[in-house]
C-alpha cells in the first residue's frame, strides 16, 4: 500500500491538489485529503504533478532482428525512466510481425518485463513488402491493435483500398507513413534552400499531403479508418482537419522532433536529426503546433527509432534515419507548456488519455480501481540530456545537449514502482 501527498493529481477535472492511495496494484482512492492507513509507504511529492502512465502509440523496439540497436528489455527501461507505461510496438521488425505467433511474443515479452504493457501493431503487408495482405483476422484475434508497415507507406493505390475494405471488416484501422515513396525516393531533407546548401538530395514536403490526400480519398470510397503516423506538414493538417469536419473515419499523431525542431537542426550535417519524414521548415513547425492545439492531431508519439552508432556515423545521405524517443517524450512535449502553445491538461491528455482511447486501452486516466500505472513528475525540475547517459541502449537523441524542464520522479506499473 502507498499513499503520494501533497501532489497536483492531473484528473479528468483537471490539476487538483491532493493525495492518491494505490493498493493491491490498482487505484483505491484519490482525493483532497485520505488520511493515513495503517502500514502504507508514504511518498511525499511537494508539488510535484501525478498523471496517468505515459501511453506512447507508436515506437519501433528493435527486436526481434535488431537487438544491436535496442532490445524490448532495455526499451522498457527507457520507457519507465520516461514515465511511460504502455508502448504501441510497430512490427517493422525481423522477421515482420505478420503471424499470429509473433503478436503474442510480443505480448508476452511484454508480460515478461512487467514494466510496461507491450501492444503489438501487426504487418499491413506480408513482410511489410508492399505486395500481399496479411491475414488480419487472425492477427487481430491474437491482440493486434492496428496495422501498418511501420516507416514504409503502403504505396500501391489498389493495395491500400483492399487494406482499408479488409480492415473495416474486422473494426481495424491502417496506420499509414504518409509520404509517397517516389518522390521520396533518395532523399534526405525536405526540399528547399538548406538542402540544397548542404548538397543534399531532398524530399518535397508535398510527398505527405499528397499520399494524405490520396488515402482520405480511399477512406471515403471504402468506409475504412485510416491513421497517418508522425504528421510534419500544415498542409497536411489542413486535409485532416476538412476530412475530420466531413465524418470521415481519420485520425493523426505526430511526434515531438516534428513540433520542437525545424530543418535548421541538420546543420552541420549532424545524423542525429535525420528522420523519416525529414524536419521541416519552420511554417510547418509551426502549423504542427497549432495542429496539436485545435486537436486535429490525436496525439504525440515516441516515435521511438532506435540506432546504433554505425548506423549514423556515416555521411548525412547514406546514414540511417530515426532518433530515440521514449526518455524525452515527457520533456519535450512540456516545453510547448511553458511556451504556452499548450495547457498542462491539453499535452497530458495528447500523451495519455488520447491514444489510450484510440488503442482502446483501459488506461490513460486517473481513477478508482483502475491499474495504478503511474507517472510522477516535476514540471519545474531541468535535466540535461546527453547522447551515451539515456536510459536504454538507443542513444541517437537529436536533442543531445538540450536543457529540458519535466523531471520524471517515479514511475508505477500496476501499483509497483518501476523507476525513482
Amino acid at each position: 500500500m502507498t499513499l503520494i501527498r501533497k501532489v497536483r493529481l492531473a484528473t479528468p477535472d483537471g490539476l487538483i491538489a491532493g493525495e492518491l492511495l494505490v493498493q493491491d496494484g490498482k487505484i483505491a482512492d484519490f482525493g483532497a485529503s485520505l488520511g493515513t492507513p495503517d502500514g502504507a509507504e508514504i511518498i511525499e511529492a511537494e508539488g510535484a504533478i501525478l498523471c496517468p502512465g505515459l501511453v506512447d502509440m507508436r515506437a519501433s523496439l528493435g527486436e526481434p532482428g535488431y537487438e544491436y540497436r535496442e532490445t524490448i528489455a532495455s526499451a522498457a527501461r527507457a520507457a519507465a525512466a520516461g514515465g511511460i507505461t504502455s508502448i504501441a510496438v510497430l512490427p517493422d521488425t525481423k522477421p515482420a510481425i505478420d503471424d499470429p505467433a509473433l503478436v503474442r511474443f510480443i505480448r508476452a515479452r511484454g508480460e515478461e518485463i512487467g514494466t510496461v504493457s507491450l501492444i503489438p501493431y501487426a504487418a499491413a503487408t506480408r513482410g511489410c513488402k508492399g505486395e500481399e495482405l496479411a491475414e488480419y483476422g487472425l492477427l487481430k484475434a491474437e491482440g493486434a491493435v492496428a496495422f501498418t508497415d511501420g516507416r514504409k507507406a503502403v504505396a500501391s493505390i489498389r493495395l491500400m483500398r483492399n487494406a482499408l475494405s479488409y480492415a473495416s471488416g474486422f473494426g481495424a484501422r491502417i496506420v499509414q507513413h504518409p509520404e509517397d515513396p517516389e518522390l521520396a525516393a533518395g532523399g534526405a531533407a525536405t526540399t528547399g534552400a538548406r538542402a540544397t546548401m548542404m548538397g543534399l538530395p531532398g524530399i518535397p514536403a508535398a510527398a505527405e499531403a499528397i499520399m494524405v490526400a490520396r488515402d482520405i480519398r480511399l477512406a471515403e470510397m471504402t468506409g475504412g479508418a485510416v491513421h497517418f503516423a508522425h504528421i510534419t506538414t500544415a498542409e497536411a493538417c489542413a486535409l485532416i482537419r476538412q476530412a475530420k469536419d466531413k465524418g470521415l473515419h481519420i485520425t493523426c499523431d505526430t511526434a515531438p522532433p516534428y513540433f520542437d525542431l525545424n530543418e535548421t537542426a541538420i546543420g552541420d550535417f549532424r545524423t542525429y536529426a535525420k528522420f523519416s519524414p525529414p524536419l521541416r521548415a519552420e511554417a510547418d513547425r509551426l502549423g504542427i503546433l497549432a495542429a496539436l492545439a485545435d486537436g486535429t492531431i490525436d496525439a504525440i508519439a515516441s516515435d521511438h527509432q532506435p540506432r546504433d552508432a554505425d548506423d549514423k556515423r556515416l555521411p548525412f545521405a547514406e546514414a540511417s534515419s530515426g532518433g530515440a524517443g521514449l526518455a524525452t517524450l515527457l520533456a519535450v512535449t512540456l516545453a510547448q507548456v511553458q511556451a504556452g502553445t499548450l495547457s498542462m491538461m491539453q499535452a497530458l491528455a495528447l500523451l495519455t488519455e488520447k491514444p489510450a482511447k484510440w488503442l482502446g486501452l483501459d488506461a490513460g486516466v486517473l481513477r478508482k480501481g483502475a491499474a495504478a500505472d503511474l507517472c510522477l513528475f516535476h514540471p519545474e525540475r531541468s535535466w540535461r540530456v546527453e547522447a551515451g547517459k539515456l536510459p536504454g541502449k538507443a542513444q541517437n537523441t537529436p536533442f543531445d545537449g538540450r536543457a529540458l524542464e519535466g523531471r520524471v520522479l517515479g514511475t508505477w506499473k500496476a501499483g509497483r514502482r518501476v523507476f525513482g
